[in-house]
């Protein structure tokens, strides 16, 4: 019971989903010459760091999670696990996590999960989560890494590649955000947390929502039009992006909010795995390198 409550403050769901981005950015960037120990090393060095981040979230959030219905019976709230003993469990996970990185990948994947780290235990969890709207766009940041880490592991260094999957992330990251705190909205007005939709609305949450669906669709051409994926990825891109944005469009004519919001919420989920796995076959560079050289 002991081990399962050290899990649970980890938060194991937020850490498998990003190892189908760290997965994802790390055969974008290998090109099919994959070195399976550093495969390996990456995906569990960034677990136990999202690992320790989350714990340190847990933590920093115990005093409002208790408002909210979803996390009020979490350990830390509850009591099963001290706030001494969760601490010491995040620095550990933490201190494995880089070391790992350290040792087995490179200067630039380990600074960029620091980075991550930094974004979203001080600036998100300490700071802009209690007392900005803007707290989520910040917090994109955090969510973006997984996959650039893994890309940077795989390459050496940051390039154009990294940059547009940071972009990628980072847009996709708002409309899911916001959906969850559309259909969570009495749990953050309980918490007192200003997220969109608390602060300004649903309305005005929703033509956010379709704004950063379009960009991110957008975003996700210039895989293929710099060169680093192919046309199979492409076509996946395109019509994930569709079909997303087909989703963000009925929110405006929506008879239950929340059930809207759940569902672009859902179809978040199946995009980006979607994605990270096309971008992970279909890694192939374009004739002379890019599209944007061909014209």
């Amino acid at each position: 019971m002991k081990l399962k409550r050290y899990l649970l403050v980890a938060k194991p769901g937020i850490i498998f989903g990003n190892l189908i981005a760290v997965a994802g950015g790390y055969f974008l960037a290998a090109r099919g010459s994959v070195d399976p120990m550093l495969l390996l090393a990456t995906v569990i060095g960034l677990s136990l760091v999202v690992a320790s981040g989350c714990v340190f979230n847990n933590c920093i959030d115990r005093d409002i999670d208790r408002f909210m219905e979803r996390t009020r019976s979490r350990v830390t709230v509850t009591g099963q696990i001290s706030l001494k003993a969760a601490l010491a469990h995040g620095v550990v996970l933490g201190a494995a996590g880089f070391g790992l990185l350290a040792w087995k990948t490179n200067v630039q994947a380990t600074l960029l999960a620091a980075f991550g780290f930094f974004v979203y235990v001080v600036l998100y969890s300490l700071w802009l989560k209690r007392s900005s709207v803007y707290g989520t766009l910040v917090g994109s940041l955090s969510g973006a890494m997984p996959p650039v880490v893994g890309y940077c592991a795989a390459s050496g260094h940051f390039d154009m590649g990294a940059a547009v999957l940071l972009l990628i992330f980072c847009l996709w990251q708002m409309p899911h955000s916001y959906a969850i705190a559309i259909f969570r909205l009495n749990d953050y007005r309980a918490a007192g947390i200003p997220v969109l939709p608390v602060e300004r609305g649903i309305e005005a949450t929703k033509k956010q929502i379709l704004y950063y669906v379009v960009a991110f669709g957008l975003a996700t051409l210039l895989l293929t039009v710099t060169g680093f994926a192919g046309y199979g990825y492409l076509v996946v891109a395109l019509a994930v992006s569709a079909w997303w944005l087909f989703i963000a469009v009925k929110g405006f004519s929506a008879e239950d909010d929340r059930r809207w919001a759940r569902q672009l919420f859902a179809f978040s989920i199946i995009a980006i795995s979607v994605l990270s796995l096309m971008m992970s076959i279909d890694f192939q560079a374009i004739p002379a390198q890019s599209m944007l050289a061909a014209l």
